[in-house]
This record gives structure tokens, sequence and C-alpha cells, in this order.
């Protein structure tokens, strides 16, 4: 399944994550991105599969898009999920803690 860019905006806004470091995660100049997640510009099938990939690593869930006008994007993780995530990324995790 290839991503639109409205996808990818999308994806990018639930995941957390800065545009630059979208495109540095997949490869792309920032204005490319941007003027990809606008319909601006189109990307070749190689630089939509690595933008899905780096998209994906963040949590993103790429579904099929609707005709009501749905994005077709979900987080992998519950809400709780992910601030459990963050929790351990801001804490330096459970393992190598001297309370464990």
């Amino acid at each position: 399944m290839t991503i639109s860019g409205p996808q990818a905006r999308a994806a990018r806004a639930l995941v957390r994550w800065p545009r630059d470091h979208v495109a540095r995660a997949a490869g792309l100049d920032e204005e490319v991105l941007l003027a990809f997640e606008t319909g601006g510009t189109d990307l070749d099938p190689d630089a939509r599969h690595r933008l899905r990939l780096a998209l994906e690593a963040g949590g993103a869930v790429f579904l099929p898009e609707n005709r009501d006008g749905g994005i077709g994007v979900r987080l992998k993780f519950t809400t709780k999920d992910v601030r459990a995530i963050d929790r351990m990324e801001n804490e330096g995790g459970a393992y190598g803690s001297d309370d464990v």
C-alpha cells in the first residue's frame, strides 16, 4: 500500500515528530516532504516506502483511506502505552536502573 501526502502528514502529527526529523529518517529533503504532505508534489515509490517505514517506526499504522474523507492512520499503541514508553525513555528505562 502506498501512502498519500495527507496520510503522511496525519501520521507525523500522531507520532508527534517534527517534519525535519521525519525527512531525515526517510532520506528526504524537508521541503520535498512539505510539498508531498500538502499535495504540491508526488514521491517516487521508493521514497514513499522509506517514508512509510520511518513513520511506522514511530508507531503509525496505515489503513486504507475511505470515501468519507478518513485519512486512514492510527497509532499502533494506545495512549496509555505511549505515556508508559515516554516515561521509560525519560527515566532511562527500567533496565540498568539501580532500583531493579
